[in-house]
Parts: C-alpha cells; structure tokens; sequence
C-alpha cells in the first residue's frame, strides 16, 4: 500500500461508507456526488490492493481487509481528535511551557503570582531562572525566555514592558543599632555607618548609589554581598545596615528596624519584560493574563501599580 496516495478525506469517506452501508447515503452526509464517493472507494481500494467491499441484498458490507482498515481508521481518527484538543488547550494557555527569568529580589514576590497560577493550570510546565541582574540580562540577550522580571528594564528596542508593583527601598538597621531610635534620618547621618551592599548594576545598588552621588556623598565603609538575602541577615546580626527592597523583610522580623531617610524617597517598580523578536508561548500570555486580572488578590495592594493592560493588548495582536 502506497501512503503518498491516502489523504484524510479519501479516509473519511470510506469511514462513512462502512457505517452507512451506501454510497447514496454517504454522499448525502457528506455533501458529495455519487460518483465522487465511488471513485473515492474505487481510488482507495486500489491503493490497499485488496477489496474492501462487497453487495449483499443491495447493501455495502465491508471485507475483512475493509474492517481492519475500518478499525485502523478510527484509532488514527481518534488520536488526531486528542491532538486537536491537546492544540486548544495549548492555545488557550492551558497547557504547554512559561519560562521566566527574574532577578534575585523578585523571588520574594513573583511566586505569591506563581502559585496560584499553578494550582489553576496544572498542566503547564513553569520553568523559572533567578539571578542577578547581570545575569538575567545576559539570558535576555540571547532570549532564552518568554518572560523577565526587572526593577529597571534594560533596552527595549526589541521588547515590551508592563509595570506591575512598586518597588520601594528602605533602610534597615538592627534593632539594637545607634539609629533604631531615631524616627528619622538623614542621608549625610547615615554615611558613617558600615553599609552592606549589593553588587554593582544591581537595580538596588544604582539607585542608592545615584542618591548619594547627587549629594556629593560618599560613604567610609561598605561591604560587598551577592544576595538580598545574606544581606537581610547579616544586618539581623549586626554586621551593619543596608538599603533593601521592603518586599525583602519579613513583616515580624522583631531583630531589624526600618528607619525612614528623610527628604528622600528610594524607589523603583517591577515590569514583566517581553522580547519581541522571539516566539511567546501561549501559556506565558496566559500568565500575565492572569497576573492582570489577579494583582490584588495575591500581593499587597499598597504597592501594585497594574499596568499590563497595555502590554496584553499588545500581545494578543
């Protein structure tokens, strides 16, 4: 049997054959002519190279060879009907992979997203990359995923952005430090003190650093560290203090004190980034679908700033 001469249509066409038992009826259904479907049985009984048809008392009854290809039929017919489901879903978000790349500090937010998320759709594979921000640009220039997380995004030039969450910094003492006291500060007060601080070009770092810069500041000790996190607790330990992401401290940490800098607000906001020169899976729309619809209910009101409208619309051209 040749292959090259099947189609899915010559298929169908002996499939409602077989059920029906008549060519006039089948072309009836399938809003053939007569002739077409004989010659359509006439083409494929050729290509089998056996008969799969033979009359009794007016009536088309199938062959052996016509029922095993019968039954052959069906199960193709068949898988191709999971197929076809298994493509809306993927369509439809439901299925499929989201890989996203976030930097270090958005571990402490994007989950309470991804959470829910995977509850919801269980069938989509989430793969998700953290690192620092250098780190996450470099997996952003070579797309290597659907989705990134930044407090600064870098060019976008072949990209989109949609902002979702403020991203406030504050300055974290031990709660036993000399400036736990004090209601508030200055930001000449505090340049004594030893500072534990991220690496250069993180987001945190730039922010801080462009502050003190434009008060002619300068401070007298610092100490370099690779995570928020190891920041978070060596400031607990009293090693020194820090300018952290408000969303980095736990709400009952009691061993740190936030101490508001007067005269100076220290903040940036969370984007989702989106390349445009690369394919975006379905199922990573479908998550910053739901990341607009859902802000609110899973982080903090207070900070959400939603604007992934724009970006959507934008995606679903």
């Amino acid at each position: 049997m040749d292959l090259r001469h099947l189609s899915f249509r010559l298929l169908e066409v002996f499939m409602c054959v077989v059920q029906t038992g008549s060519i006039s009826e089948t072309a009836r259904r399938l809003h053939l002519t007569q002739p077409t479907v004989s010659l359509q049985i006439k083409r494929l009984t050729e290509t089998v190279g056996e008969q799969l048809f033979y009359t009794q008392h007016q009536r088309l009854m199938t062959t052996e060879a016509g029922l095993e290809l019968f039954r052959t039929c069906l199960q193709v017919f068949e898988q191709f009907d999971d197929y076809q489901r298994y493509l809306k879903e993927i369509q439809g978000g439901e299925r499929g992979h989201c890989r996203i790349a976030m930097v270090n500090t958005a571990q402490y937010i994007l989950p309470k997203l991804l959470g829910p998320f995977s509850l919801e759709h269980p069938n989509v594979d989430m793969k998700v990359e953290i690192g620092n921000r250098e780190q996450v640009l470099a997996r952003f220039e070579r797309a290597e995923d659907d989705l990134y997380v930044f407090s600064h995004p870098p060019s976008l030039e072949h990209a989109l952005a949609g902002r979702f969450l403020q991203n406030p910094l504050v300055l974290l003492a031990p709660a036993h430090h000399p400036l736990a006291a004090l209601s508030q500060v200055s930001l000449s007060d505090i340049v004594q003190y030893r500072f534990l601080l991220r690496e250069p070009g993180s987001a945190t770092r730039m922010l801080f650093d462009s502050a003190l810069q434009s008060r002619g500041l300068v401070l007298s000790d610092s100490i370099q560290m690779a995570s928020n996190e190891a920041i978070r607790v060596a400031v607990s330990a009293g090693m020194g203090i820090a300018v952290l992401s408000r969303h980095v401290i736990p709400a009952q940490d009691t061993t740190l004190k936030i101490i508001p800098i007067k005269d100076l607000e220290l903040a940036s906001h969370w984007y989702f980034i989106v390349r445009t020169d690369r394919h975006i899976a379905h199922a990573a729309k479908h998550f910053l679908r739901f990341a607009q619809m859902n802000l609110e209910n899973y982080l903090d009101k207070t900070w959400v700033r939603n604007g992934l409208n724009e970006l959507n619309q934008a995606l679903s051209k």
